[in-house]
Order: C-alpha cells, then structure tokens, then sequence
C-alpha cells in the first residue's frame, strides 16, 4: 500500500514538473506569451487600479478571459492580493458578472497553489511564496486551525495565495480546503464587487476605510502572535 501511495506521489509530482518546464519553455520560446505574462505582470506589481482596469479592458471580447489569466497568474508568481483584480472586474463587467468572475477565478488560482504544495513540497513553495510568508501562516493554522482559511480570505492585504500554499502542506483534504476556500472568499468578493462599481470620491472613500480596516486587523494579530511567542519564550527561560 505505501509503495503504491509512494508511486502515485512520484508519478504526480513528475507530472506537474513537465507541466511547469512545457510553462518555462513557451514562455521563453514563444515571444508573443513571454511579452504577455511580463506586461500582465508589469501591471500588477504597480498596485494601481486605474492601470489593472486599462490593462483588462484594452483585450476587449477576450478581457473576461485575460481577467481569469490575472487571477491565477497573481495566484502563483504575484505577491499583491487579488483585491485589486475584484475591484477591476467589478468596473469593468459591473458588480455580479465582475463576482462570479473573481470568485471563480480565485478558486482556480487557489486549487492550483494547493497541489502544488501537496504534489512539490515545501522546499519548492518556499521558493515561490518565500520562507517569511509560509511562517507567518504557519502561525496562524496553529492557533485557528481551519478557520485560518475563512479568517484570512476576508482580509484584503493578507496574502491568501500564502494560505493557500501552506494549506497544501498540511494534511487538511482538499474538498475541506476547497469549501472552506469557497465559503470565505464569498462576503469579500460581493463586497469587493460591490465597492469596484461605486466611482469617485465614494470609492476612494471606502477603499481607504477597508485598507484602514484590514491594515488595524493585521497589526492587532501581529502584536498578538509577537506576544505570546514571548510569553512562550519566557515560559523556557523559566
């Protein structure tokens, strides 16, 4: 039995390696997708909305298309939060399409960076999602366990492609992952949809309050966990 589950994990992980160097080699080979992805990328690491809307718009029939590539493309290789994407679609295909859009597509980006973590290891997720960021999810599945997943899906600037990395090297099965993955990204993606249509100064207005919001959440976890790793390091001292 375990040289059969041994098998099936090999067979797997040499699957996805040949689906990640067949990715490597068109993207260096094949001029018109290695133009793409760098510009893609090029528009999301500048955080800026106005620039994210342009970029989608600018595919015209395909722009419904080139926003699913964005998400999952975030997903994997890009550090900013799919906040900006939601945002996006909610512009440019108005709040409900521009939510079934994100939701669906964040649920792709995320089933995809969970069975890269069950199927390549930790060694290798580090190198994409980095070493800090898996650590400082780890904390918080040991302090919430599953729910670290709902809490962290309804925070805007917390990374939960990390979350999703790191749930991908527990034991947690994955239609857990996927329902719990499904059920917290909901309020946020309608919420976020719902802020993406508004336009001027009300927008502007609510996303600084969601910022603010999700800036204070994230400092009061940080100064909770930072204090009772203390309080821990201060039970072995003594």
């Amino acid at each position: 039995m375990n040289e059969k589950k041994m098998s099936s994990a090999s067979k797997k992980r040499i699957g996805l390696l040949v689906v990640v160097l067949a990715c490597v080699l068109v993207y260096f080979f094949v001029p018109r997708v290695n133009t793409g992805v760098n510009s893609a990328v090029k528009t999301l690491t500048k955080l800026d909305l106005d620039g994210v809307i342009e970029y989608i718009r600018g595919y015209g029939t395909y722009a419904a298309v080139i926003s699913f590539f964005l998400m999952i493309l975030q997903s994997i290789i890009s550090p900013i939060p799919a906040f900006f994407i939601t945002l996006a679609n909610a512009a440019i295909f108005g709040w409900w399409k521009g939510a079934i859009l994100s939701w669906s597509s964040a649920m792709v980006g995320a089933a995809m960076c969970f069975y890269i973590a069950r199927i390549l290891g930790r060694d290798v997720v580090e190198k994409i999602a980095t070493k800090t960021a898996l650590e400082s999810v780890d904390v918080f599945f040991e302090r919430y366990g599953n729910y670290t997943i709902l809490v962290c899906r309804l925070l805007p600037f917390v990374s939960f492609d990390a979350v999703s990395y790191a749930a991908g090297l527990t034991p947690m099965a994955f239609g857990k992952f996927f329902l719990a993955t499904g059920l917290g990204q909901l309020p946020a993606t309608i919420i976020y949809s719902k802020v993406g249509e508004l336009s001027g100064s009300a927008k502007t207005l609510v996303i600084g309050l969601l910022c603010l919001f999700a800036l204070s959440v994230i400092i009061f976890m940080i100064k909770k966990i930072y204090n009772e790793k203390q309080a821990k390091k201060s039970g072995k001292v003594n």
